[in-house]
């Protein structure tokens, strides 16, 4: 009976198997990750040749994009960082979808994300990813292992083991929020319309070494609905990256960085628990966006977007998913520089305009 329930309440969720396939691909490219050193393709197995040479190992489809960072001065009072303060900072970043194939189809994923690396005048440098996902699945990295692991299907039925999936529930019981949220949130329409979040928090430095904790969010001026079913199915197969490269053509597009400010009892460490909605906040400035390019010739190919990148007035919190990323993005970007600069990237580029 309690196998039928489970079977009832979230095989029809199987979708999430691929989402939790997707997270797990990316944090399983930091080598020793659950305390053992261990391969790439250890973690990656078969899929390891699935990835095209030159692109990013998670999100690989993207588009560049340039743009400015206009400072409000809010959060200059809160962080000695320079971009809080400096009036514009040039920005430049990428749009893309949660998939690793970078020539999926863009209703693959309803996953998207923004990139963004802030340069300020005094030669620092504030990189971010930033997702439209509200939360992590889990509270560490090994939590996304185990996702990918419950979720595989079996090839006997092509579904999720029910048991799987309850065990790893047992053991990661926060991972419901995301599993539920993700099986009801609006399908993103627009990388226009997206608020991308960070998720993870960090410590913003006062000039008098005041340290509080935030978390942020860039929250889109164009207020845009979801795609319906219908709408999603008749969608072609480069629906976002087009609408982005039309709403340009007719003008700059708008995101607020908004800073959530924790309170004492938050928890600062985890980035499966959310913060209340009722905790301070901060517009801290506007990203304008101009212009977008083509990632193969955009400034932003060559960018590794670690989001443990930051100047002095930010430091990094103890998350362990935060700890994670930095191996991950450096794994990732070392191999593409080393396929870019072999060759193999524009021949793998000349091989798919020729089929």
């Amino acid at each position: 009976m309690r196998i039928r329930k489970l079977k009832t309440v979230y095989l029809p969720l199987a979708a999430i198997a691929a989402i939790a396939a997707g997270l797990a691909l990316a944090f399983a490219w930091t080598a020793g990750l659950i305390g053992h050193r261990a391969t790439t393709r250890t973690f990656l197995g078969d899929t390891l040749q699935h990835f095209d040479p030159g692109y990013r190992r998670a999100h690989g489809k993207g588009m560049c994009f340039a743009g400015v960072f206009r400072s409000s001065g809010a959060a200059a009072s809160l962080s000695k960082a320079r971009v809080f303060s400096q009036k514009e900072v040039p920005a430049i970043g990428r749009f893309s979808i949660g998939a690793e194939d970078p020539h999926a189809a863009d209703t693959s994923t309803a996953t998207v994300s923004m990139a963004l690396l802030l340069s300020a005048d005094d030669k620092s440098q504030w990189r971010m990813k930033l997702n439209n996902a509200p939360y992590f699945a889990t509270r560490n990295a090994e939590g996304f292992l185990a996702q990918r692991k419950a979720f595989q299907p079996d090839p006997a039925t092509g579904q999720p083991d029910p048991a799987r999936v309850a065990a790893f529930f047992e053991e990661y019981p926060e991972a419901r929020k995301l599993t539920e949220y993700k099986a009801t949130a609006p399908w993103p329409s627009s990388f226009a319309g997206a608020e991308y979040n960070a998720i993870n928090a960090f410590i913003l430095i006062a000039e008098n070494g005041q340290r509080q904790p935030v978390r942020w969010s860039m929250r889109p001026h164009a207020k845009l609905p979801g795609l319906s079913a219908e709408e999603r199915a008749n969608a072609s197969h480069d629906f976002l990256f087009d609408d982005i490269k039309r709403r340009l053509a007719d003008g700059p597009l708008y995101w607020d960085l908004v800073l959530q400010l924790a309170q004492a009892d938050d928890p600062v460490d985890d980035p499966s628990q959310p913060w209340p909605a009722t905790r301070r906040q901060v517009v801290a400035g506007t990203l304008e966006v101009t212009k977008v390019r083509d990632q193969t010739e955009g400034g932003c190919r060559d960018i590794n977007f670690d989001p443990t990148l930051v100047p002095s007035g930010i430091a990094l919190s103890n998350d362990p998913v935060l700890a994670a990323r930095a191996g991950i993005y450096s794994h990732s970007y070392n191999a593409r520089l080393r396929e870019i600069g072999f060759g193999k990237a524009t021949e793998a580029i000349g091989n798919k305009d020729s089929e």
